[in-house]
Formats: structure tokens, C-alpha cells, sequence
């Protein structure tokens, strides 16, 4: 069987792919433990010049698999095994390259987390964004509720958040949630033009540029996720939480109770 995620590289473009389509590309310990170790050739690959994250299949990532665990490291305390849940995906935090998400598919929860943690986004107009984590029954991950806000608003982050609404990507291109929006076909395409641009900009100033953007921005985003891992773990014991992930693998609508 092939690497659930492998990295490679195009000339001066790093390119690290999600490679479980049949499973959604979710967040399964393989795929988990496999991205770690693709983003890590990333981080020491010092001749690119910018990276691109992409996936196979129709989704770039579906987030967590409800059919398997949803926290990792058993022996440390909930809020610990949340945060390590998505401790691999905010790796690319770690790449001093540009980082453009190639969105080839749908992008929800922890997936759309891993898109926010890039740089730029290139997405699918027939797909669906978003973070549908209360209608889950849990508070968001990966540091979304502190991501979003920033690239789309309050009010706008507020909206999607609190509803758990899933938006196409002409929708999400006109929040500002993705750069642009082409059809699916052209996606991949498209973000290795946009590397392709960076790729050729001097790479010491882009490296510094990026830095300095992070830097105005104050974007601690670890620091953010680990806060959120408390309210998911606390989340994930509630009656609601069950219901809620009963209700989407049985393709119906939960009801909440509030316990």
C-alpha cells in the first residue's frame, strides 16, 4: 500500500499529498503519524521555495474519523489527547516556506483547520468549508475559533461557527476564506502557478516577509489550539456528542438535549 500522505518535490515547489481518498482523507493515526513525517521532509528540505498541500480523491480532508478514535496518547490527560490530535497538521506552522492549500475537495473540521494553517488557499467552487463541529456536539479544533476570525471577521467567523454551516467555494473565495475559487479540475494547477510565483521571488525576503506577516499578526496559533483541546475534550464526553456523531454516521439530524 502506498504512503497515506507522501511529499515530494516539482523544482522548487514542495508538494505533500494526502493520499487516502477511499477514507476521506481523515484523520486516522495513520494518516496522522504518516503527515508528520512528510511535513518534517518538508521542514528539511531546504531547496524549495514554497509548498503545496493537496489531497486525492473528492475530499482534501472530512477531519476526524468518527468510526475510529478521536483523541490520541491515552495515557496523558483529555485536554492533551485532543491537542494531539492535531498536533501533526500544525506542523506546517514549522515550514518557513509559503505554504498554498491545494483544496481539491470538500474540507470540514480538522481539514479545514490544516487549510487555515496555510498561507494561501486554492479551492474547489463545488466543494464544501467549513468547521461543523457543534453540530457535532463539540467546540471546535486545531485552532480554527482563532484562525477564521482573522481571515473572514468576527461577525462572518461568528456566523459560521455558531450555525456549524458548510459553505461552497465561491462562497468561501467572497468571505475570504480561500484566494480563489476554480473549478476542481483546475485546482492543483492553479496553486502550483501561485508557488510557482512566490517560487520565483527572492526567497531570503519571502521567508522574511512571511515571518514578518505572522509576527503583525500575533498568530500563536499552537498556544490557541492547545486552549481549545480543554473545551473539545470536555465536549466529547457530553451526551450530546454522542448523539451528534450517531446522527451523522446514521445520515440523519441529531437531537440535542443539552446534557
Amino acid at each position: 500500500m502506498s504512503e497515506a500522505v507522501r511529499y515530494h518535490r516539482d523544482g522548487k515547489i514542495g508538494v505533500l499529498t494526502l493520499d487516502r481518498p477511499d477514507n476521506r482523507n481523515s484523520m486516522t493515526p495513520e494518516l496522522l503519524d504518516a503527515f508528520a513525517l512528510a511535513s518534517q521532509r518538508a521542514h528539511a528540505d531546504r531547496e524549495i521555495r514554497a509548498l503545496v498541500v493537496t489531497g486525492t480523491g473528492a475530499c482534501f480532508s472530512s477531519g476526524a474519523d468518527f468510526k475510529a478514535t478521536l483523541q490520541r496518547d491515552g495515557s496523558a490527560a483529555p485536554h492533551e489527547r485532543s491537542f494531539a490530535m492535531y498536533e501533526p497538521f500544525l506542523s506546517l506552522l514549522d515550514i518557513a516556506v509559503p505554504v498554498v492549500g491545494a483544496l481539491n475537495g470538500h474540507t470540514v473540521g480538522g481539514g479545514f483547520g490544516l487549510a487555515l494553517v496555510c498561507d494561501l488557499r486554492i479551492g474547489a467552487e463545488g466543494a464544501k468549508y467549513g468547521a461543523n463541529f457543534v453540530r457535532l456536539g463539540l467546540a471546535p479544533g486545531m485552532a480554527i475559533s482563532y484562525l477564521l476570525p482573522r481571515l473572514v471577521g468576527v461577525a462572518r467567523a461568528n456566523e459560521l461557527l455558531l450555525t456549524g454551516r458548510l459553505v461552497d467555494g465561491r462562497e468561501a473565495a467572497a468571505l475570504g476564506i480561500l484566494n480563489r475559487a476554480v473549478p476542481a479540475a483546475q485546482v492543483m494547477a492553479s496553486a502550483m502557478e501561485l508557488a510557482g510565483e512566490i517560487a520565483a521571488a527572492a526567497p531570503l525576503a519571502v521567508r522574511a516577509t512571511k515571518a514578518a506577516i505572522r509576527r503583525g499578526l500575533e498568530l500563536h496559533v499552537r498556544e490557541a489550539a492547545r486552549a481549545e483541546a480543554f473545551a473539545q475534550a470536555e465536549t466529547l464526553q457530553t451526551e450530546d456528542c454522542k448523539e451528534g456523531i450517531a446522527a451523522l454516521l446514521g445520515k440523519r439530524a441529531p437531537e440535542f438535549t443539552g446534557r
